[in-house]
């Protein structure tokens, strides 16, 4: 999908470059511009030498206090504004997560079984959208202003970032059908996010366990198709989304595309 070729990072999960993905209008996201991934925090002296080489601008961090306490801080760059501006957490809430990592078997069957798990995470993508209007128009403004080349990260990558470069996407008019494929990639075994699981959690990481957990853990489809018909419920079109839910001028759009496509 892109036109770049990965690096092999030893301490960074779901990294890649954004460019090559199509506009409806016959343009391409340039490379070397909107980088995502997950956390930096355990990022290799070799690993951060590469990211020293893409000449970013900033590092947008969403995570929020709980995963920072949990994963640790972002390894600095040389040069390079990080700005954490945190989204709520997929699934929501400290209590939730402290279950996932020491809930027994039947405490994980009661909250996450007959897909809880999945509905969870379908109203975390809405949420996202009504209620954190005000930190995507940041981002986007930013970028429209000054932000470029600029990584977007979470923890895993994949929710709090993924919407948030989907939402970057639609703004300069990338097809959907090239955002949701970019979106499922993170689904690649080696970019997923590392399950952690208390070692005296009752089940431990069985099969069964997993299968509970893996939701949680997966990019799927009807999570970003919650998002966008969520975009069309509130505001009618994904267009009066962008321009009046998130207050994106023609002039901001035609910035972000001149700084974002080929």
């Amino acid at each position: 999908m892109t036109q770049t070729t990965e690096p092999e990072l030893t301490g960074i999960r779901n990294f890649r470059d954004v460019g090559g993905l199509p506009t409806v209008d016959g343009r391409n996201v340039a490379p070397g511009r909107l980088y995502r991934s997950g956390h930096l925090a355990h990022a290799t002296p070799e690993d951060a030498a590469f990211l020293t080489t893409l000449g970013l601008h900033t590092v947008f961090d969403f995570r929020n206090a709980a995963d920072i306490r949990l994963e640790g801080p972002d390894v600095e760059l040389p040069g390079v504004r990080n700005l954490n501006l945190p989204l709520n957490d997929p699934a929501e809430g400290k209590e939730f997560w402290t279950m996932v990592r020491n809930g027994d078997l039947g405490q994980l069957r009661a909250i996450l079984g007959d897909g809880q798990a999945a509905g969870r995470m379908e109203d975390s993508y809405r949420a996202m959208i009504l209620d954190r209007t005000a930190e995507h128009s940041r981002v986007l403004h930013s970028l429209a202003e000054e932000s470029v080349p600029a990584l977007m990260h979470c923890a895993a990558g994949k929710d709090r970032a993924g919407l948030t470069i989907a939402i970057t996407l639609l703004a300069v008019g990338v097809e959907q059908d090239a955002i949701k494929a970019d979106y499922l990639e993170s689904n690649a075994k080696h970019r997923r996010y590392k399950v952690k699981r208390d070692e005296n959690a009752g089940g431990g990481m069985s099969a069964e366990v997993m299968e509970l957990l893996s939701p949680l853990f997966d990019a799927r489809a009807s999570y970003l198709s919650a998002a966008f018909a969520t975009m069309t419920s509130r505001w009618g079109t994904v267009e009066a989304y962008l321009t009046e839910g998130l207050g994106l001028s023609a002039e901001t759009r035609d910035l972000l595309r001149e700084r974002l496509l080929a």
